[in-house]
């Protein structure tokens, strides 16, 4: 199994300092960046084959790499056209999105602990999506609708009249089999083809979903803490309440010693 870490971003909402920019994913809580709780998170979830996508400061990501000294050494793709849509990045990335095996597509800027991977990576080869029936309604939040077991919508706006019987927020990771993964990115690839290289890579989950090729199993990790960090107040609550849950985690804890 493969992680694919979409990291490329410039995260302009956040408003950081000027002159203090960084990559979101390099933002520390506790003891730990994001990046770095990545790296131990997917390697005690027995993932260890990481691909970076990087673009906005990539240097300072690969010195973060190079400081951590990581085993197996992880990989990184550059994405040169950072400030357009994520699905460049997938792009980007489509060798490791293609050379074989379930692939793990993850965004880089989310707070997590271990009761999200954990049912992300269960099991043998498997197309899986995450649900967090417990959110908070609005624009932002990508909603991920689920009729009968079948995930009928991902995007974050749910079109009036939708039938569906569950829906909450899709945390931003998502696994795929070696078939599945072949198909986005050929969806991906006409995305980047047709001028539509500004959209999110959701977009193209969600055509992938709405073909209904390929099975998805639905797997609901309401009630574990995790955070996606998008705005200024997201870092304070990142600090506030999620770090505080995590810190708990006596086997993250350890590993960071």
């Amino acid at each position: 199994m493969r992680a694919i870490i979409l990291a490329a971003g410039m995260g302009l909402r956040l408003v950081q300092p000027e002159g203090q920019q960084k990559p979101k994913c390099l933002l520390r809580f506790g003891d730990a960046s994001l990046l770095e709780r990545h790296l131990h998170l997917l390697k005690a979830a027995g993932v260890d084959e990481v691909v970076f996508v990087t673009g906005f400061k990539h240097e300072q990501i690969e010195a973060e790499l190079a400081g951590i000294d990581w085993k197996p050494k992880t990989e990184t793709v550059i994405n040169a056209d950072f400030s357009l849509g994520s699905v460049l990045s997938v792009h980007t990335a489509r060798d490791a999105m293609t050379r074989g095996g379930d692939v793990l597509l993850m965004d880089a800027d989310v707070l997590y602990d271990e009761r999200i991977l954990a049912p992300l990576v269960a099991g043998d080869s498997a197309n899986r999506l995450l649900i967090d029936r417990d959110f908070e309604a609005g624009d932002e939040p990508v909603k991920l609708c689920v009729a009968h077991g079948v995930p009928v919508e991902l995007r974050k706006q749910v079109a009036a009249g939708l039938d569906y019987d569950t829906i909450g927020e899709s945390v931003g990771f998502f696994r795929f089999d070696q078939k599945t993964a072949q198909r986005l990115a050929e969806i991906v690839a006409d995305y980047v083809g047709t001028g539509r290289a500004n959209l999110p890579h959701e977009e193209a989950v969600r055509d992938l979903l709405l073909e209904k090729r390929h099975a998805f199993d639905i797997a609901d990790v309401t009630g574990a803490p995790w955070i996606e960090i998008d705005f200024q107040n997201d870092v304070t609550r990142a600090a506030l309440d999620v770090l505080p849950q995590l810190n708990a985690l006596s086997q993250f804890a350890g590993a960071l010693k």
